[in-house]
This record gives C-alpha cells, sequence and structure tokens, in this order.
C-alpha cells in the first residue's frame, strides 16, 4: 500500500486540504486573515485558504518527522529575513500559528501529543494513506505495483 514517502508533496496537500475542510474542528482563527507567517514576511499569505493549507502541510510534516515539537517545526517554516542595509539573516516561523495548528488537528484526532512532541495518530495516519493511495491510483495509473 502506497504511503505518504511514494506520492509528490503538493498533490498530497492539496488533497489533504480538500479532506480537512469538511471537518469542523480545523478553522482558520478569528485573527489569520491579519497575520503574517513569520516575521520574514513582508505580507501577510495571499491564498485565502492558507490555513488549511498549512494544517495540511504540518500533518504530513509531523508523519514524516514525529514525534516533533512546535520549536523543529518553527526552524521548518521559518525563511530569510531581507533588509536593505543589511545581510540576510534567518528567522523562525509563527510558533502561535503552529500551536494553534496543531491543536486543531488533535482535537480532530489526527495528531496525538507526548512528552516527546506530536505524532501522527492512528486515525491520521490511516486517512494519509488512504489518500496517498487514491493519489497513486487516479494520477500515476503506470504504478501497477500497488
Amino acid at each position: 500500500m502506497p504511503t505518504v514517502y511514494d506520492v509528490p508533496a503538493q498533490d498530497l496537500i492539496n488533497a489533504v486540504v480538500s479532506e480537512l475542510k469538511k471537518s469542523n474542528n480545523i478553522t482558520p482563527p478569528s485573527w489569520a486573515s491579519f497575520v503574517k507567517t513569520g516575521s520574514f514576511n513582508r505580507l501577510a499569505p495571499q491564498n485565502p485558504d492558507w490555513w488549511y493549507v498549512r494544517c495540511a502541510s504540518l500533518l504530513r510534516k509531523v508523519y514524516l518527522n514525529g514525534p516533533v515539537g512546535t520549536s523543529h517545526l518553527r526552524k521548518v517554516y521559518g525563511g530569510l529575513k531581507h533588509d536593505n542595509n543589511h545581510p540576510e539573516q534567518f528567522r523562525k516561523g509563527s510558533g502561535a500559528i503552529i500551536r494553534k495548528a496543531l491543536q486543531q488537528l488533535e482535537a480532530e484526532g489526527l495528531v496525538s501529543s507526548s512528552r516527546k512532541g506530536r505524532s501522527v495518530s492512528a486515525k491520521g495516519r490511516a486517512m494519509m494513506d488512504k489518500i496517498s493511495a487514491k493519489i497513486i491510483k487516479d494520477q500515476y495509473p503506470e504504478l501497477k505495483k500497488y
């Protein structure tokens, strides 16, 4: 059976976004339309569904790297701060966005938390594997081995 490792990241994230939109527990907070995703960004995200994309991306990252903590994820979602007169410097991503998204994924039952960090629950793993299998079947019919 195909897993998250077998499909392209962008295809998987787009498919998971459509699944997360059906959920009642995963909704953008009231402040989501005003915030930047990190201090290194100049503008807030332009995509109106950016919250769902971030949640899907976080779910994939936790699946691949879990158990993982918020600090590690802040480094993953960080970037370079551009300044006119200074060299570029790395800045971490927004911790509040990551924490709130992980809390919503946990409320949905897709992620579980422990002392070591957050990891994908059995329900989350099953959902991700099912979506991966569907992507392989629909978009890559030449891969008959799955």
